[in-house]
């Protein structure tokens, strides 16, 4: 973050209808996440004068703020895959503490399950054959095989086993079983995970993310606005963004994720450590992703994210320390870029109103500080947000 003038706080968050959603458009799920975003937080409107948003329209976010009836002054339409909404949350901070802004609304909403169903749309296997890409995408490079060539590497590297991924997915599952908006909740075992479907060499399918349709709303406020606000402020500590490469030539190791330099920014900037976080909520398109980015974090070493996340590290019941505790992408809902998820779960455990899934410090009381970092594309971005009370 820049030079803060004043204090920056998330005043409200929402979800819009989330899972299987067959008779909405993009448009009905950022307009319900956006209002009840603003009843969250006890606010109408008309104090929003900054937004973001990405994803929608030719002209996102110019489009979706029309269909809120929105006029902003300060607008932002970065695009950087899943970190999208963390990187803008970062900008949205620095907008806000620079007196450029007074609320900020971060809105987004996609039925990517509904669309595939219906056949409006197939599954992207990439993005795209042209720039950089154009020399991955001949060889049959998908999206999906450039997330297994680096959890192989990791493997290779550091003896990292395939069981240790799979129980990223298990103790996913187990916190999605305490969340009752959750897509899948019945338990899973590392048995379940091995069995199923080869999607891409290691990854079984619940290696991978789920589809579905969702959309998810944030609203960042200055401190004087969130004086005035139904919720408690969630203060938002300190940002880091990064990118890395595009061109899988161009990543210089496989085995360190992009949160590698926004985390440290992040937790600098926070003047906190990675010690001192009660909760994590992490991008899991893929079981690789939890388990890399927790290490570049700094919550273990580096190869040592497969032994971390043995014994029940990452379950919001009895957990050391509770990751994607409404159960992520892997089990939660994943509509396509789902960053600004994982800030509206952070949010609400900082606040207590998370409900069975509710994190606990070892005194009992609720966590004081939590972390949201974000990934994009195959490791390309990175966005990570540190909050607390």
């Amino acid at each position: 973050m820049a030079a803060a003038t004043r204090k920056v706080a998330v005043v409200g968050v929402s979800l819009s209808d989330c899972g299987r959603v067959d008779e909405a458009t993009p448009y009905t799920l950022h307009a319900q996440a956006a209002r009840r975003a603003l009843a969250d937080a006890g606010l109408d409107r008309t104090v929003v004068d900054g937004f973001a948003s990405a994803g929608t329209g030719v002209l996102a976010p110019v489009e979706v703020a029309e269909y809120l009836g929105l006029r902003p002054t300060w607008v932002d339409s970065t695009s950087v895959g899943g970190s999208t909404w963390e990187v803008m949350a970062a900008h949205a901070a620095d907008a806000i503490a620079a007196g450029h802004a007074r609320a900020v609304l971060l809105v987004y909403g996609s039925t990517a399950r509904a669309d595939v169903k219906a056949g409006r749309r197939t599954g992207n296997l990439s993005f795209g054959a042209r720039g950089p890409l154009q020399f991955e995408v001949p060889y049959g490079h998908t999206l999906i095989a450039k997330y297994a060539m680096a959890a192989r590497r990791h493997m290779i590297e550091y003896g990292t086993t395939i069981e240790q991924l799979a129980d990223v997915a298990v103790q996913a599952r187990a916190n999605a079983a305490l969340n009752p908006r959750a897509m899948f909740r019945t338990p899973i075992t590392v048995d379940d995970v091995l069995a199923g479907p080869m999607i891409a060499d290691p990854f079984t399918k619940l290696h991978c993310c789920i589809r579905s349709d969702g959309g998810a709303a944030v609203l960042l406020a200055a401190e004087d606005v969130a004086r005035d606000c139904r919720t408690a402020p969630v203060w938002i500590l300190g940002t880091g963004e990064h990118v890395s490469h595009s061109a899988m030539s161009e990543w210089p190791d496989f085995t360190r994720s992009p949160a590698a330099v926004s985390g440290r920014l992040a937790f600098e900037r926070a003047g906190v450590r990675p010690a001192e976080i009660d909760f994590a909520e992490i991008y899991d398109a893929f079981t690789y992703m939890t388990l890399v980015t927790l290490e570049d974090l700094g919550f273990c070493g580096k190869g040592e994210g497969g032994a971390f996340v043995e014994k029940g590290r990452l379950r919001v019941e009895g957990g050391e320390l509770p990751v994607n505790t409404d159960g992520g992408g892997l089990s939660a809902q994943h509509p396509g870029m789902r960053g600004l998820f994982l800030l509206v779960e952070a949010v609400r455990q900082v606040r207590g109103e998370a409900g069975a899934r509710q994190v606990r410090r070892a005194d009992g009381g609720l966590p004081r500080l939590g972390v949201a970092s974000g990934t994009g594309g195959w490791f390309c971005s990175s966005g990570t947000v540190v909050l607390g009370r």
